[in-house]
């Protein structure tokens, strides 16, 4: 059994997951030394009183040299040369994922992918719960898996978000169902290549056994690469076509795919309709795929039918994802600041038909802009150029349709309404990270937000709720 009692562990960074590590560590019995760059965060005191000593303004190499395992937040790169002394000392450095795992009684279904991935968790998380089973969801979104520890049951389901910078620093990490949705280039600005990126998401099958389930997607090659030597049992779905069942029999028990208006399971001798297309209520054909995902996961796990319909009720997408804004005068706005890379912006395009105005722009992670040429000259009527990558943004879609630079956010919204009227959609689909204006994409969301309640307000004698 995994203790940590009388030794010295130092938690790295003060983020959410840092914080939920730290209260985790004392009360398991841990000497605990929390770093952190700020000089000040909000969680501090109550720290302090909980038993956790605070290192503030930075990381220092005797500090981390001196522990007898370090474990370090998701935001905090490894490479680092202030790790070096302690990787020199052969000290454990783990994340808090890999942390609280090491303690849950529970079964684990891990989700991860480049997008889609707090949608999909969110639905399966609704699904188990509706078959009445204990569920719990977190991971990276809501609440970091370390507060889940001592609600865990045997009898728990825990449904977790993983991202690549949770994933990179698993050692034992072992879901009962692995789930990886998608890939395509990002976080590049903290990733050193793709080949890297895509390493650390196929962790999530590292130490699966052959009584685990994989549930992957056929249409992605890397995904499919990514998955090729793990001994769990694997599940296919498909989030945009039918999946023969000949392929079922070449090591894949089952598929998932939408075939007419149904979600339906193929094995290699029959064919059976699970959940009706119509009892989706999310916008989008990527979102569809999101919940062909959840589908294909909850009947893993032995969720019935009826169960996975009911999780699906009155769910018409989270906070930020796809998320209808307000509608002026015939015009549309969509929040989906959540899409904070080039591939999910380029599926939030292309969930429109036409007269699409396009905020795009933020912190620069990797990929390429110039893939979201051709959705936008089906559907795009402009682009509204914002943050750091301004520049970028006009360099690489200038050729495609009209691109206007804004200095804030007020001007983004109010330029893109003039150009979107009399009939189309102000579309926040950044394609980028938020830390150039906002402190994070939920920030960034709300922003948007107010600066479209601010011109309903202005003009709304003819404004109808979206």
């Amino acid at each position: 059994m995994f203790s940590v009692t009388g030794r010295r562990v130092v938690v790295v960074g003060a983020a959410r997951s840092g914080i939920a590590a730290a209260e985790l560590l004392v009360g398991r019995g841990a000497r605990v030394v929390l770093t952190e760059t700020r000089d000040s965060f909000d969680a501090a005191a109550r720290l302090r009183a909980a038993g956790v000593d605070l290192e503030l303004g930075g990381h220092t190499r005797e500090t981390l040299a001196g522990a007898d395992l370090i474990v370090v937040s998701p935001g905090v790169p490894l490479e680092q040369p202030v790790f070096d002394a302690a990787r020199e000392r052969g000290i454990e450095i783990i994340g808090e994922l890999e942390l609280a795992w090491r303690w849950l009684r529970g079964r684990v279904i891990a989700i991860t992918g480049t997008k889609g991935k707090s949608t999909t968790t969110t639905v399966i998380g609704r699904m188990v719960s509706a078959a009445g089973h204990h569920t719990l969801v977190g991971g990276n979104i809501g609440v970091p898996l370390s507060e889940q520890v001592e609600q865990s049951t045997v009898d728990t389901i825990h449904v977790v978000e993983a991202s690549s910078f949770q994933l990179e620093t698993t050692m034992t990490f072992r879901p009962w169902i692995a789930l990886w949705l998608n890939f395509a280039a990002d976080h590049l600005d903290r990733h050193p290549s793709v080949n890297v990126y895509a390493a650390a998401k196929a962790r999530i099958f590292a130490n699966q056994r052959s009584d685990d389930w994989a549930v992957l997607n056929a249409d992605e090659p890397i995904v499919m690469q990514g998955a090729a030597r793990t001994d769990a049992r694997r599940v296919l779905f498909s989030p945009m076509r039918a999946i023969d069942s000949p392929r079922v029999g070449e090591g894949y028990t089952s598929a998932f795919a939408v075939e007419g208006d149904w979600i339906v399971r193929r094995t290699s001798t029959m064919a059976e309709p699970v959940v009706p297309v119509s009892a989706v209520e999310l916008t989008g054909r990527h979102m569809l795929g999101n919940v062909v995902a959840a589908v294909a996961v909850a009947s893993t796990a032995g969720i019935p039918p009826q169960a996975m319909v009911e999780g699906l009720h009155g769910f018409r997408g989270l906070e930020h994802a796809m998320e209808p804004a307000g509608e002026l005068d015939g015009v549309r706005f969509v929040n989906d600041s959540k899409a904070t890379n080039v591939e999910a912006a380029r599926k939030s395009i292309e969930s429109f038909e036409r007269g699409v105005v396009a905020l795009i722009g933020g912190r620069f992670k990797g990929g390429d802009l110039r893939d979201l040429a051709e959705p936008l000259t089906a559907r795009g009527r402009a682009v509204i150029a914002i943050g750091q990558s301004a520049r970028l943004v006009r360099e690489a879609l200038a050729d495609t349709l009209p691109v206007i630079e804004a200095s804030s956010m007020h001007e983004a919204v109010a330029r893109a309404y003039e150009i979107a009227k009399p009939d189309g959609v102000v579309l926040l689909a950044p394609a980028c990270a938020s830390f150039d204006w906002f402190r994070d994409y939920a920030e960034r969301g709300r922003v948007f937000k107010e600066e479209v309640a601010r011109l309903r307000a202005r003009f709304g004698e003819s404004t109808t709720k979206a």
